[in-house]
């Protein structure tokens, strides 16, 4: 009878000839890895590539980590970190179709961005808190004698869910924008939530490879806009009239490849563009009307501040032309919630020339995302 087989020691086993003599050379090569990176990193502070130290520090940003973040974020964008994410991102994407932590891959050929499919952390207490800055600022500004009125972009991930396929989207969103529209109309804050302008549309109304919505959204909602500003006590001026050309198809890049880190490889390697016949519109003083559009007797009374939602697709133009206006334009690309006004209260546009009507245009996903921001005016002269 065989003796029992013993268990198998628990002692580390010594490293093999091979791992022996690799090590130096495995530990030399770290080194230089370090090195160079950290040179790397110094180089671009000294020629100011980079930006440690964020604009504005205050005690949510120390508390909550958002001072470490900015400065990781910062270090990432330095010459070999940034080479070396390069070549990381393409190939987990050639080799394993991986899109990378911010964008999420749907049905064939449709991007999502991360960020609509992610619960915030405290997202009610964000959500309450973002409608009283929109609150606070309705107050302030009807001091002013300015009508303030909020849009509400629904998430791409909403309206075109018959792309997901395989994502998830929470079910705490489903009622997301209804409850936030509910807490400004009880405070008799003027709100339209772009819903129900888009859906019937489906995914026919958003871009495949982009956050943003497509010319056929763009003008939905547009139109949706118009009237509902149309219905207010209040005429936009100065008139306009408008004429359409329609450009020959080109491809359109996605925002959402560039998130991924792709944009870089060759095209026929990246996912599959958009090609798109563009819309291209021109305006011209109506009849009667002055010809100086930027003259202080001709400036438009409706200004509208807001996201990269307001900057693509033609938006803008499609809603000049359903009113029959000009509106001025300031909105801001990655402004999220209030980018775009709190540079928009700070510029000379506003405090010289300030509209009758503000359009603030906000996207679903920024209602609940963290860092509030408050918003006050300064104080008239």
């Amino acid at each position: 009878m065989s003796a029992p087989a013993l268990p198998p020691s628990p002692a580390p086993q010594p490293p093999s000839v091979t791992s022996t003599r690799l090590a130096p050379l495995a530990g030399i090569v770290f080194a230089l890895f370090l090195a160079l990176g950290l040179l790397s990193c110094a180089w671009a502070l000294l020629t100011e590539r980079l930006s440690l130290w964020p604009e504005q520090v205050d005690r949510h940003a120390l508390l909550e980590g958002e001072l470490t973040h900015h400065i990781a974020k910062e270090l990432a964008q330095a010459p070999l970190p940034e080479a070396a994410a390069r070549l990381e991102r393409g190939a987990s994407w050639l080799l394993l179709g991986d899109t990378g932590p911010r964008v999420r891959q749907g049905c064939p050929g449709w991007l999502f961005l991360a960020e609509e499919l992610d619960v915030p952390r405290q997202a009610a207490a964000n959500a309450r808190a973002r409608a009283q800055t929109v609150i606070e600022l309705r107050r302030q500004l009807a001091a002013r004698h300015i009508q303030l009125l909020v849009t509400v972009v629904p998430d791409k991930s909403r309206i075109a869910a018959d792309q997901l396929c395989s994502l998830h989207r929470p079910a705490a969103f489903a009622s997301r924008v209804a409850d936030w529209t509910r807490l400004l109309s009880a405070a008799q804050v003027p709100v339209l939530d772009l819903t129900a302008a888009l859906a019937p549309l489906g995914s026919a109304a958003f871009l495949r490879t982009d956050t943003h919505w497509n010319e056929t959204g763009a003008e939905a909602a547009a139109r949706a806009l118009a009237t509902h500003i149309q219905a207010l006590p209040f005429q936009a001026s100065p008139a306009r009239t408008f004429a359409r050309t329609l450009l020959a198809p080109a491809p359109r890049p996605g925002d959402l490849v560039r998130l991924a880190g792709l944009d870089w490889l060759s095209p026929r390697l990246q996912p599959a563009p958009e090609v798109l016949r563009l819309t291209q519109v021109d305006s011209r003083a109506a009849a009667g009307a002055s010809d100086d559009l930027f003259g202080d007797g001709d400036l438009p009374n409706v200004a509208v501040i807001g996201t990269s939602f307001s900057r693509n697709s033609n938006f803008l133009p499609f809603l000049e032309q359903a009113l029959g206006a000009s509106v001025g334009r300031f909105a801001k690309d990655g402004g999220h919630f209030a980018g775009a006004a709190r540079d928009y209260f700070d510029s000379p546009a506003f405090r010289q020339t300030p509209p009758q009507l503000l359009v603030w245009e906000i996207p679903e996903r920024d209602l609940q995302s963290p860092r509030p921001e408050a918003l006050r005016l300064d104080p008239r002269p």
